[in-house]
């Protein structure tokens, strides 16, 4: 086989992915409109259910909100999917890491202080810096950092720095929590894994592929009892001449 034929084949694959993937996306709303419908005559059944003191109403009443309590579970898996499924190439503009871990960890500031987990900056103040887009990134960035928050116990912390290497911007973020072992690792970067109960697992896959569309890639390192540390990488800006 050719390297011309190798190419075509890539191409052939990547637009079946996209095709696949604009299906699925497209499935998912159209399951969102019914399942919307559904938890809306939940709640008008549930309050027609209050009304009647009987204890065959209370008990209705406890199916319904099993009922409501998977609607909403299901909602809120399909909100994630079509947010990891709708990421396409995004616009990519000149600015700071270092403001964008910033004001996530500011927008984390009062839970963490509620947990009574302290957070720690060492932010380097000569930073180049990288092209990002900010909403994305900053949906990355919150992702990593309130699992930092749930997988760590009161009197933790988490830090952050950030640090230039030979040929790439780089954030650590560490938090002192519980850890995972090699085998959650491994899969923790696959769509719908998840060892949370009711996650979608759908966020660190969002996460990853949101830096990886700014030319960038994360890695993770842990120990059970420990810690966790990401590490995100993401190319030096080069200067105009």
């Amino acid at each position: 086989m050719t390297a011309h034929d190798d190419a075509t084949q890539l191409d052939t694959l990547r637009e079946r992915y996209e095709e696949l993937a604009e299906l699925a996306g497209s499935l998912a709303h159209e399951i969102k409109n019914p399942l919307s419908v559904i938890h809306m005559n939940i709640d008008l059944l549930s309050e027609d259910l209050s009304e009647m003191d009987s204890e065959e109403s209370r008990r209705s009443l406890d199916r319904v909100d099993i009922v409501r309590q998977q609607c909403e579970r299901m909602q809120g898996l399909l909100r994630d999917f079509l947010r990891y499924a709708r990421l396409r190439d995004i616009d990519l503009v000149s600015g700071s890491l270092n403001d964008q871990i910033d004001t996530v960890l500011r927008a984390y500031t009062a839970e963490a202080n509620k947990r009574n987990i302290e957070i720690k900056r060492y932010l380097d103040n000569n930073l180049p810096s990288i092209a990002l887009h900010s909403d994305s990134l900053q949906a990355a960035l919150m992702n990593l950092v309130k699992n930092a928050l749930e997988a760590t116990e009161p009197g933790g912390q988490i830090l952050a720095r950030t640090y230039t290497t030979q040929t790439s911007v780089a954030l650590d973020l560490i938090d002192t929590g519980r850890g995972v072992d090699n085998n959650t690792i491994l899969h923790m970067f696959e769509p719908f894994y998840t060892t949370k109960d009711g996650g979608s697992g759908l966020g660190l896959p969002t996460a990853r592929k949101i830096i990886e569309a700014h030319g960038g890639r994360i890695s993770v390192q842990s120990e059970v009892g420990r810690g966790t540390k990401f590490t995100l990488e993401f190319p030096i800006l080069k200067r105009l001449a």
